[in-house]
């Protein structure tokens, strides 16, 4: 736990946290793009450990932080503001562990998934930048790319049946996600205005 976290407590960051959640469920850009700023942090710390545990790096982490990033964006709608906001952020980031665990032929048994309350328990303080308006992200890429990505990480398509949808090959589809998440994550951090 850092400083920060110390003197505020684990509540009075689930407070902040939801707080700003709210408002960006009420169409505040600005909170928005705080909450998935600090929920970044958040999240690369998580991974990071998680990963550092069965011998995986800092990237394939950065590659989950944008993917579990991506789908609190496009889900935000879906939070519950009766319900605590920490078990509903866990729930996204476990199943991207779970996905990647699987997509890379890693034992999940090899990485405990505990308590939600894990999730904002560290913060990485390589903070992201950004606007986070998906769509306008998204515009940004080559066609290809865009439709790869849409096609396996929002649709939830296989690669086989995204290489169909895209009329790219398998292994295009694979290059275009790995390439298109890196290229999503260096407008993020730069901060692009979209």
């Amino acid at each position: 736990m850092n400083e920060y976290q110390h003197k505020i407590g684990p509540s009075a960051i689930e407070a902040e946290l939801k707080a700003l959640m709210l408002s960006s469920q009420d169409g505040n850009a600005a909170a928005h793009q705080r909450l998935l700023k600090r929920l970044s942090r958040h999240l690369r710390a998580y991974y990071k450990g998680k990963l550092g545990r069965v011998g995986r790096g800092a990237q394939e982490a950065e590659d989950l932080v944008q993917e579990a990033v991506l789908a609190i964006h496009i889900q935000r709608h879906t939070y519950d503001p009766e319900e605590p906001l920490t078990p509903w952020v866990h729930a996204i980031a476990r199943y991207k562990l779970i996905d990647f665990l699987r997509r890379t032929r890693a034992s999940v048994a090899d990485v405990p998934i505990d308590e939600a309350n894990e999730v904002t328990a560290h913060d990485d303080h390589l903070g992201v930048e950004s606007s986070f308006d998906v769509g306008k992200l998204l515009s940004r890429l080559p066609e290809k790319m865009q439709c790869a990505i849409q096609a396996v990480k929002i649709d939830g398509l296989s690669v086989a049946e995204a290489a169909l949808k895209c009329g790219i090959s398998e292994s295009g589809v694979k290059v275009g996600v790995h390439r298109g998440l890196k290229a999503l994550a260096k407008l993020i951090a730069q901060g692009t205005k979209t």
